[in-house]
């Protein structure tokens, strides 16, 4: 990836108002000094999206989503920074310097860019032949598939010719070596046969990454033939394990989850009814890596596997890689259709949506077929039943989430909270798991609980205010430093806004930048997006800053007093007595600002 200068990365930011580029997406009113609006990554009904002209951050306090104008491309766009800074840069007249690449670097770039294009050929070439004569028959099952023109071509729909070598002889007439050919999977060469390609007589979909470059295809036999389906082997650019049919367009939907399913039929008449959110393994079981891409662009994961055995053994194995991976997972029924595909057929689109907020928590489904082990009527199969169902939910470390599931399972099979905590209980002493914990008294856990949310709350309103009034940091300077804000993204904003005020030159917008993941870029906008209590007096303002920075101090000296740890046991007392001496300085010191 080309490494752009802060100076090249400033110049493309300032010359893209964050207001007007927003705008483009989002319907904006303004509203005292900053801009609101309907949240583009959430549904919401009031307007908690807010757009800063003088920060160049937006946030939603909703939500959470924050960032500058690069954040929000790729965040609303599914962008990486470079597609950003490209769009940008190009939006605003201003040309990027160059990227020098090593030789070693222009060979592999050079190679899979042949490659991408023997791809875009061949499904240039497919889908001029499903709309020739000669893929009438392919036509014709689309048809019957109940496919409209427009599917079929947002899809790329095409037909391989029924004789063996016709894509090798075009592509060979387009200029491209027998090497290249074999390379893409697209052709076979070996000495009995000769060269010969990998789909004939099948309707071709082609597989595209999330920049919608063709890096494989998936075939379906027309007529009798073996097997029934066919992927492209993997390749340079092609890795199955790591590419989901039809993502390529599920990103860039609105709805907020993605809709996971089993083929590449199911997809296009999701799409075709309007759930533009869902998008398919390619022929494989699903994996961590396909997990991995699919977080890039949900937090949730609607599985529509069919509803028979196989359909169910892949939920089975697909729930714990996306829980694995932090999405949640939940299971939408099929029944009494085998697929979505003729699910919707049967039903239509209205009746799919019932079944999406129908959906069910995808671990009350392992549960359910688990259930399914075990004879419910005999009591022995329901004692069993209950120990296994304990012992799954072991799989909670967090008590409060485990005694929730308890409770749900609990009341849908008719045995006691108590009863079945006690098993679960029993069954974490038998796994080795139980461990002996003092739980705070009650006043004493909301005690600490209610400190530790005014120290978060004390570092982003302090943050905020010395963010819009860089005048008050000539007050604090001397009493406090990045290290006496705990919460590790705070420390880090405190860090870059500090240099920044220190040079006098305070640009908000930057700081987020520093970042290039997008969770952490969000964490950066909201600790400088608390919302300040309308402060009148400059003795109200003076007594609400030095209350801040009081709280940031002692917590640090608290934190110094607890550890214990025998290394650099010197170095810390001597940091304890200063922080000491500071305080009592800090107690005395009446705050008027100049």
């Amino acid at each position: 990836m080309p490494f752009y200068s802060d100076e090249i990365k400033e110049e493309v930011r300032s010359a893209n108002d964050i207001v007007d580029v927003i705008s483009g997406y989002v319907r904006l009113q303004k509203r005292g000094s900053g801009y609101f609006g309907l949240c583009p990554f959430h549904n919401e009904k009031s307007g908690s999206f807010h757009v800063s002209q003088a920060k160049q951050m937006y946030h939603c306090f909703g939500c959470g989503a924050g960032g500058d104008v690069f954040g929000f491309l790729m965040e609303y766009e599914n962008y990486t920074f470079q597609e950003a800074m490209e769009y940008l840069a190009g939006r605003a007249g201003i040309r990027l310097p160059e990227h020098e690449l090593s030789e070693q670097e222009k060979r592999e770039s050079d190679y899979r860019g042949r490659l991408l294009e023997i791809n875009r050929e061949a499904g240039k070439y497919y889908y001029m032949l499903l709309r020739s004569e000669r893929g009438a028959h392919a036509m014709q099952y689309f048809r019957s598939r109940e496919l409209s023109d427009e599917t079929m071509k947002k899809f790329g729909l095409g037909y391989s010719d029924k004789y063996s070598d016709d894509l090798y002889r075009y592509l060979r007439a387009k200029g491209y070596d027998d090497r290249l050919l074999r390379d893409s999977g697209l052709i076979t060469i070996d000495e009995k046969r000769g060269a010969h390609d990998k789909f004939w007589n099948r309707a071709m979909f082609p597989i595209m990454n999330v920049h919608h470059k063709i890096i494989g295809f998936g075939g379906r036999v027309m007529g009798e033939g073996e097997p029934k389906y066919l992927n492209s082997p993997e390749t340079k650019i092609f890795d199955k394990s790591r590419n989901l049919y039809g993502l390529n367009l599920a990103r860039q939907s609105r709805r907020p989850q993605i809709l996971l399913c089993e083929g590449y039929m199911d997809v296009i008449a999701l799409h075709q009814a309007g759930f533009d959110n869902a998008a398919a393994s390619l022929g494989t079981a699903f994996t961590s890596g396909h997990a991995g891409l699919l977080k890039r662009y949900a937090k949730e994961a609607y599985l529509t596997f069919d509803s028979d055995g196989a359909g169910v053994k892949a939920a089975l194995r697909a729930i714990p890689i996306l829980k694995e991976a932090g999405i949640t997972a939940k299971v939408i029924s099929m029944k009494p259709y085998k697929d979505p595909d003729e699910f919707i057929k049967a039903l239509g689109a209205e009746a799919f949506e019932q079944r999406i907020g129908q959906a069910e928590n995808s671990f009350m489904f392992e549960i359910r077929i688990l259930e399914q082990n075990y004879d419910m009527k005999d009591p022995q199969g329901k004692t069993a039943f209950y120990k296994e169902a304990a012992r799954k939910l072991l799989e909670f470390p967090e008590e409060i989430e485990r005694n929730n599931y308890i409770e749900a399972v609990a009341e849908k099979y008719q045995t006691g909270f108590e009863n079945l905590r006690r098993l679960v209980a029993q069954a974490a002493g038998q796994a080795g798991l139980a461990r002996r914990t003092e739980p705070l008294k009650q006043g004493v856990r909301k005690q600490r609980m209610h400190k530790e949310d005014g120290i978060k709350k004390a570092q982003k309103l302090l943050l905020t205010w010395l963010g819009e009034e860089p005048g008050l940091y000539a007050l604090v300077r001397e009493y406090i430093t990045p290290d006496d804000f705990p919460d590790e993204i705070c420390r880090l904003a405190a860090s870059a806004l500090f240099a920044q005020l220190e040079s006098g030159q305070v640009n908000l917008a930057q700081i987020p930048g520093h970042f290039e993941d997008l969770e952490d870029q969000r964490g950066i906008v909201s600790a400088f997006h608390e919302t300040i209590q309308d402060i009148r007096t400059d003795a109200q303002r003076a007594a609400a800053l030095k209350d801040m920075v009081l709280k940031l101090k002692e917590h640090r000296l608290q934190q110094l007093s607890e550890n214990h740890d025998p290394q650099g046991m010197q170095e810390r007392f001597t940091q304890i007595l200063r922080e000491k001496k500071m305080l009592e300085e800090l107690r005395r010191k009446e705050f008027i600002q100049k």
